[in-house]
């Protein structure tokens, strides 16, 4: 069975442009973001238990880096905590309120955190 094409990336890197002027070189660098450090960031976990059936779910928001570092800090959260949840929107979700065991990992991993609500 063969391979599925995910991506303009399984093409071989073609740049489809109308644009004359197009300079790949320029749009590679713009591409380029600096992030900030996990000790200069600001990250907030909120409490909220609304348009979810009553459950209740702790969010962190605040985060500034690229998705992969998003999903893989979710991804260790929702492993120490043993809990599910999600990451979109550029917002961490996990299920339950587990604020504090949360935010003494996020402190561990060097962010800074503030408690924000009830």
């Amino acid at each position: 069975m063969a391979k599925k094409k995910l991506g303009l990336e399984d093409l071989g890197g073609f740049v489809f442009s109308t644009n004359d002027d197009f300079d790949e070189n320029t749009y590679a660098e713009d591409t380029h973001k600096d992030y900030l450090k996990p000790e200069e960031q600001r990250l907030e976990a909120h409490f909220s238990n609304k348009g979810r059936g009553g459950k209740t779910v702790t969010i962190i928001k605040g985060f500034e880096g690229t998705e992969e570092d998003l999903i893989s800090l979710g991804k260790l959260l929702k492993k120490k905590c043993g809990v599910g949840g999600s990451t979109k929107d550029g917002e961490i979700i996990i299920q339950g309120d587990d604020r504090e065991k949360i935010m003494q990992l996020l402190k561990n991993e060097g962010y800074n955190v503030k408690r924000i609500g009830g």
